[in-house]
């Protein structure tokens, strides 16, 4: 049996699995308090894992960090939520105190080891998998191995630039198509507020005539589609939410459904880039924005990806939801950790 840790900005998770599959033997959960640091969380997995390996046969453990690792030195490079990981040495540090060994990973990339192994992607030999939440991250598996190891970065599809004309850093897929970034553009269009500046008519620099903008609707329908975004944040714009954007879009909301249509142009251009680059058979999706579904978010996507992907490839990939739900990055640090047996 394996030991796998998910260490994230705001959870803590450690599941005991047998290196097979789901499901899990055992899993352990905590919360993180951000203002303890890092140090809090040490002592929370101390605590945790002892418990399960008094209780289990663990061979090895495996990590799915939340930040930028380098797997090859199995030090953690930082957190940008939590402080006091800079550099820290946490393979040596869990190989003292476990006596086992140990294998680190980021919680993306071990997501999509995950989903490539036991999920949405076996059985393909090239799957690239993209978490879409409240950021945007990637990781690449090619005939079960992850890629990317002692690299300071591989597949961050969600840091792209989306186009020549996106020279700051910070304007990015992620800034455009994340969670906020949703949030963001559906603030702009009720309060007619600057936009991203990447975006020209709602569309990142690209006609589409796939939607009726709200400022071009009738002015009844309009009005109307404002009211109902205010209803839902209780007329406060900086509490509207990805989740109430969502559901006003399910109802025919064009404002909502514009702000949506941004996420599906952005998204759709990284993916049709990195599949025009490396041809995956498989892309698998996952975060709390995929859970949308099918009509408001996949079917769109799948759109857009065909309308920027190099066209021989357009029908040479299968773009799907993700299977293994919250505890995704757990199953992948167990199937890290397996793979070292």
């Amino acid at each position: 049996m394996f030991l796998g840790i998910e260490i994230g900005g705001t959870k803590l998770q450690l599941g005991v699995g047998t290196g097979d599959g789901p499901p899990l033997v055992a899993m352990e959960r905590r919360d993180v308090d951000r203002a303890k640091g890092a140090a809090s969380i040490r002592d929370q997995i101390l605590e945790a894992g002892r418990s399960l390996l008094s209780r289990f046969p663990v061979q090895g453990v495996g990590y799915g960090f939340g930040g930028p690792v380098n797997s090859a030195t199995g030090r953690v490079i930082t957190s940008h939520q939590v402080a006091g990981w800079t550099d820290f040495p946490i393979v040596e540090w869990t190989r003292e105190a476990f006596g086992l060994p140990v294998r680190l990973g980021n919680d993306c990339d071990v997501a999509a080891l995950a989903e490539a192994t036991y999920g949405a992607g076996r059985g393909s030999g090239t799957v690239f998998y993209i978490t879409v939440g409240t950021g945007i991250g990637g990781g690449l598996v090619i005939d079960g191995k992850l890629q990317g190891a002692g690299r300071m970065a591989i597949a961050e599809i969600g840091h792209l630039r989306p186009g020549p004309l996106a020279d700051d850093s910070h304007h990015t897929v992620e800034s455009l198509a994340a969670g906020p970034g949703i949030e963001a553009a559906a603030r702009a269009l009720l309060t007619g507020e600057k936009q991203h500046p990447l975006i020209v008519n709602g569309a990142f620099h690209a006609s589409d005539v796939s939607i009726q903008w709200p400022d071009k609707a009738p002015t009844d329908k309009a009005s109307a589609d404002t009211e109902d975004l205010l209803s839902r944040c209780l007329g406060n714009v900086e509490q509207l939410t990805g989740k109430m954007v969502a559901q006003s879009a399910a109802n025919g909301n064009l404002i909502a459904l514009a702000a949506l249509h941004q996420m599906h142009v952005t998204l759709g251009w990284a993916i049709g880039q990195m599949v025009t680059l490396l041809s995956p058979h498989v892309v698998v999706i996952g975060g709390g924005v995929s859970l949308m579904g099918n009509e408001l978010f996949f079917e769109p996507l799948r759109n857009q990806v065909r309308r920027f992907v190099f066209p021989p490839l357009a029908d040479s990939v299968r773009i799907v939801p993700a299977e293994l739900d919250e505890e995704v990055v757990v199953h992948g640090a167990v199937a890290l950790a397996a793979q070292a047996r």
